[in-house]
């Protein structure tokens, strides 16, 4: 055992969340569910191609007037 090791230490954090993961055991799915709601979509490469493709280039000093 290392001298810098505690016995049995949890944190306050690590028990909070302990704690609410046995209060409801469905956190995790229901995690996962949102992130597949916002996060996880499926890209249509064409579509993504033909918006690269259609990118105009930004003038270098972007409030200089036409005259």
């Amino acid at each position: 055992m290392s001298i810098f090791q505690r016995d049995n230490y949890t944190s306050e954090a690590t028990a909070f969340i302990e704690s609410l993961k046995a209060n409801k055991p469905t956190l995790e799915k229901e995690q996962r569910d949102g992130r597949a709601l916002l996060w996880d979509k499926q890209v249509n490469t064409e579509i993504q191609q033909d918006m690269q493709a259609g990118r105009v280039a930004q003038k270098p000093y972007v409030y200089q007037t036409n005259a």
